[in-house]
């Protein structure tokens, strides 16, 4: 499927450890979904976990999502996620939590920032994952250690996925997050 649709797989952990922090972006489609499962399997990534809205979680979607890794958030109310997220990572000896941070394929002012603040709750490194259909390349970029200085840290990411084109890039906003104050 990948073949035909002449995408190109990029990727190199090096054996940089197992478990990761993936953000998963730009995400303006389902089509991204589709083909990033193949991808990541390609990759040998098996220990896939991903956030994913509750309303997709029903009968029978919820199969596929709760086979493929898909944890279901519900974004209407406060919860214990970042503290259900953290015991997960830390029973695992390998996993790959993917957080699409825009949180929808609609166009958003700012990324949700969950993944940032779990990478430094859990001192987890951040993968760049990302899908470019300009260039036809899916795959991870650099593995990011965040050093805790949010603007500085959230502008190398930003000037990541500023290169990168989605499948609907109006609903794509490059300024991913407004600088904190110091």
């Amino acid at each position: 499927m990948l073949k035909a649709g002449g995408w190109e797989i990029d990727y190199d952990l090096n054996d940089q450890g197992r478990k990761f922090i993936v953000i998963g972006a730009p995400h303006t489609s389902n089509w991204d979904f589709i083909y990033a499962l193949p991808a990541l399997h390609l990759m040998g990534i098996h220990n896939l976990r991903y956030l994913i809205k509750n309303q997709l979680f029903f009968f029978p979607l919820k199969y596929l999502f709760y086979w493929t890794g898909g944890i279901p958030v519900d974004r209407s109310k406060k919860n214990e996620l970042t503290a259900n997220l953290q015991k997960m990572i830390a029973e695992k000896e390998e996993i790959y939590l993917l957080f699409p941070p825009e949180g929808t394929r609609s166009s958003v002012e700012r990324w949700k920032t969950g993944f940032y603040y779990t990478a430094i709750e859990t001192g987890l490194p951040i993968i760049l994952g990302y899908m470019d259909y300009k260039e036809r390349k899916l795959g991870f970029g650099e593995v990011f250690q965040p050093t805790g200085n949010f603007n500085k840290d959230m502008e190398v990411i930003q000037s990541f996925y500023v290169k990168k084109t989605p499948k609907y890039p109006e609903k794509f906003n490059h300024s991913i997050y407004l600088p904190k104050e110091t």
